[in-house]
């Protein structure tokens, strides 16, 4: 009996000790929650042709909670590529603007590295929507041309997300900005 009882205390005081560890790792100082993020998009996909061409997008966009009144001050790095029978062309980007609005996200930023000739220092946005199992997504050199040879692109600015993701293989998410109205 005295070895059923010792356990059992032995137990509640396991128990009772991470319920109190718990609680004060979860809480920020003087009770205050951290806020959360004022938008985000995360995640990797890759997108369907019928030709095969190997398309890849891959996001970490963030807006911090204390730059909530400006998409300007987003911060992450988006990359992409495309090949096709062995040729093709990659390019990594720092992000200059995030604005999300429910499961809809448009990133832009400019190219910081690419094997594509002349795309480097060229801004591009890309549009996300966050479908689940159905993600979608569009990017402005559908409208514009190749990143190499295009105009200077306005901050903020994509196409609509007309591309499908092959399935199994989009995991994006989105975190809706909610601006102070």
């Amino acid at each position: 009996m005295k070895r059923r009882t010792t356990t059992v205390s032995l137990g509640v005081a396991l128990l009772l000790a991470a319920v109190i560890t718990g609680a004060a790792v979860a809480s920020a100082p003087h009770g205050e929650q951290s806020p959360r993020e004022a938008a985000a998009l995360t995640g990797t996909a890759e997108l369907y042709r019928s030709a095969g061409d190997d398309i890849t997008f891959t996001f970490d966009a963030h807006l911090a909670a204390e730059h909530h009144d400006d998409p300007l001050d987003a911060t992450g790095t988006f990359e992409f590529s495309h090949c096709l029978n062995g040729k093709g062309a990659r390019a990594e980007a720092d992000v200059g603007c995030l604005l999300t609005g429910g499961d809809v996200a448009v990133v832009s930023g400019v190219i910081t590295d690419s094997d594509l000739p002349g795309a480097k220092g060229k801004r591009v946005g890309i549009t996300v929507h966050d479908l689940g199992r159905h993600d979608r997504l569009g990017y402005s050199w559908a409208a514009t041309g190749s990143p190499a040879e295009g105009g200077e692109l306005p901050r903020c600015v994509s196409s609509a997300p007309f591309e499908k993701v092959k399935k199994g293989t989009g995991d994006f998410e989105v975190v809706p900005w909610k601006p102070r109205l």
